[in-house]
Protein backbone atom coordinates (compact mmCIF):
# COMPACT_ATOMS: atom_id res chain seq x y z
CA UNK A 1 0.00 0.00 0.00
CA UNK A 2 2.86 2.82 0.86
CA UNK A 3 4.79 1.43 -2.33
CA UNK A 4 1.51 2.50 -4.07
CA UNK A 5 0.62 5.57 -2.34
CA UNK A 6 4.59 6.62 -3.14
CA UNK A 7 4.68 5.70 -6.78
CA UNK A 8 0.81 7.84 -7.30
CA UNK A 9 2.28 10.56 -5.59
CA UNK A 10 5.43 10.63 -8.15
CA UNK A 11 3.40 10.17 -11.24
CA UNK A 12 0.53 12.60 -9.85
CA UNK A 13 3.52 15.17 -9.69
CA UNK A 14 4.14 14.72 -13.48
CA UNK A 15 0.49 14.47 -14.47
CA UNK A 16 -0.12 17.97 -12.79
CA UNK A 17 2.41 19.47 -14.55
CA UNK A 18 1.03 17.76 -17.70
CA UNK A 19 -1.80 19.14 -17.91
CA UNK A 20 -0.28 22.90 -16.19
CA UNK A 21 0.75 22.71 -19.93
CA UNK A 22 -3.04 21.69 -21.77
CA UNK A 23 -2.65 18.18 -21.43
CA UNK A 24 -2.20 17.89 -25.31
CA UNK A 25 0.69 15.03 -24.97
CA UNK A 26 1.88 12.20 -22.55
CA UNK A 27 5.07 10.55 -22.41
CA UNK A 28 5.59 7.06 -22.31
CA UNK A 29 9.02 4.80 -20.92
CA UNK A 30 8.70 1.21 -21.69
CA UNK A 31 10.35 -0.64 -18.98
CA UNK A 32 13.18 -2.30 -20.02
CA UNK A 33 14.28 1.53 -20.66
CA UNK A 34 13.13 2.62 -16.85
CA UNK A 35 15.40 -0.64 -15.59
CA UNK A 36 18.58 0.64 -17.66
CA UNK A 37 18.21 3.78 -15.97
CA UNK A 38 17.42 2.41 -12.28
CA UNK A 39 20.51 0.55 -12.99
CA UNK A 40 23.10 2.77 -14.36
CA UNK A 41 21.81 6.26 -13.97
CA UNK A 42 20.15 8.55 -16.67
CA UNK A 43 17.36 10.50 -18.14
CA UNK A 44 13.56 8.94 -18.77
CA UNK A 45 12.14 12.32 -19.31
CA UNK A 46 13.40 15.70 -20.52
CA UNK A 47 11.20 18.82 -20.67
CA UNK A 48 11.64 22.31 -20.58
CA UNK A 49 10.27 22.28 -16.49
CA UNK A 50 10.39 19.00 -15.63
CA UNK A 51 13.34 16.03 -15.85
CA UNK A 52 12.43 12.42 -14.94
CA UNK A 53 16.13 9.79 -14.23
CA UNK A 54 16.52 6.99 -12.92
CA UNK A 55 19.71 7.31 -10.59
CA UNK A 56 21.19 4.43 -8.87
CA UNK A 57 24.45 4.72 -6.01
CA UNK A 58 26.86 2.66 -4.17
CA UNK A 59 28.29 4.90 -2.80
CA UNK A 60 28.52 8.49 -0.84
CA UNK A 61 28.19 11.69 -2.90
CA UNK A 62 28.81 15.21 -2.81
CA UNK A 63 26.37 17.80 -1.32
CA UNK A 64 24.07 19.40 -4.20
CA UNK A 65 22.11 22.51 -4.28
CA UNK A 66 20.22 23.24 -7.04
CA UNK A 67 18.78 27.05 -7.32
CA UNK A 68 15.95 26.35 -9.52
CA UNK A 69 15.00 22.62 -9.08
CA UNK A 70 12.83 20.60 -6.88
CA UNK A 71 14.03 16.98 -6.39
CA UNK A 72 11.41 14.26 -5.56
CA UNK A 73 13.20 10.92 -4.62
CA UNK A 74 11.49 7.94 -4.92
CA UNK A 75 13.13 4.98 -3.25
CA UNK A 76 12.84 1.81 -5.40
CA UNK A 77 15.89 -0.67 -3.64
CA UNK A 78 18.09 -0.33 -1.18
CA UNK A 79 18.78 2.14 1.51
CA UNK A 80 20.60 5.57 2.34
CA UNK A 81 20.95 7.92 5.08
CA UNK A 82 20.31 11.64 3.64
CA UNK A 83 21.53 14.98 5.13
CA UNK A 84 19.45 17.98 4.31
CA UNK A 85 19.24 21.49 4.73
CA UNK A 86 21.84 23.22 6.92
CA UNK A 87 25.06 24.83 5.20
CA UNK A 88 27.27 23.34 2.43
CA UNK A 89 30.66 23.49 2.83
CA UNK A 90 33.17 24.21 0.13
CA UNK A 91 30.19 24.89 -2.08
CA UNK A 92 31.35 25.99 -5.61
CA UNK A 93 29.27 26.21 -9.01
CA UNK A 94 29.55 23.43 -11.79
CA UNK A 95 27.39 25.05 -14.17
CA UNK A 96 24.68 27.93 -13.82
CA UNK A 97 22.16 27.33 -10.84
CA UNK A 98 23.71 23.56 -9.60
CA UNK A 99 26.61 23.39 -6.48
CA UNK A 100 28.36 20.78 -5.41
CA UNK A 101 29.92 21.13 -2.15
CA UNK A 102 32.37 18.65 0.55
CA UNK A 103 29.47 18.11 3.72
CA UNK A 104 26.69 20.02 5.17
CA UNK A 105 26.98 21.77 9.10
CA UNK A 106 23.67 21.88 10.82
CA UNK A 107 21.42 19.48 8.23
CA UNK A 108 18.84 17.10 9.21
CA UNK A 109 20.42 13.43 8.55
CA UNK A 110 17.43 11.12 7.29
CA UNK A 111 16.87 7.37 6.80
CA UNK A 112 15.85 6.54 3.32
CA UNK A 113 14.72 3.09 2.20
CA UNK A 114 12.11 1.13 -0.62
CA UNK A 115 8.87 2.81 -0.64
CA UNK A 116 9.99 6.18 0.66
CA UNK A 117 9.52 9.70 -1.14
CA UNK A 118 11.51 12.86 -0.18
CA UNK A 119 10.75 16.22 -1.65
CA UNK A 120 13.48 18.26 -1.49
CA UNK A 121 12.66 22.14 -2.48
CA UNK A 122 14.74 24.70 -4.58
CA UNK A 123 18.15 26.25 -2.88
CA UNK A 124 18.28 23.19 0.29
CA UNK A 125 21.44 21.69 0.72
CA UNK A 126 21.27 17.77 0.19
CA UNK A 127 23.63 15.22 0.74
CA UNK A 128 24.05 11.03 -0.01
CA UNK A 129 26.24 10.99 2.91
CA UNK A 130 25.71 6.89 3.85
CA UNK A 131 25.06 3.99 1.46
CA UNK A 132 25.90 1.16 3.01
CA UNK A 133 25.56 -1.41 0.23
CA UNK A 134 23.16 0.40 -2.96
CA UNK A 135 20.38 2.30 -3.39
CA UNK A 136 18.39 2.87 -7.03
CA UNK A 137 15.76 5.19 -6.90
CA UNK A 138 13.85 7.65 -9.70
CA UNK A 139 14.26 11.43 -9.68
CA UNK A 140 11.85 13.90 -10.86
CA UNK A 141 13.31 17.39 -11.19
CA UNK A 142 10.12 20.06 -11.58
CA UNK A 143 12.13 23.58 -12.74
CA UNK A 144 10.91 26.83 -11.68
CA UNK A 145 9.86 28.84 -14.58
Amino acid sequence: MRISLAILALFATTVFLAAQRGGASFTFVPADKVAASLAAGGPLVTQKDLLVQGSHRNAAGQVEVHDTQTDVFYVVDGDATLVIGGTMVGGKTTTPGQWLGDSITGGQTQKIAKGDVVVIPAGVPHWFKEVPKSVSYFVVKVLKP
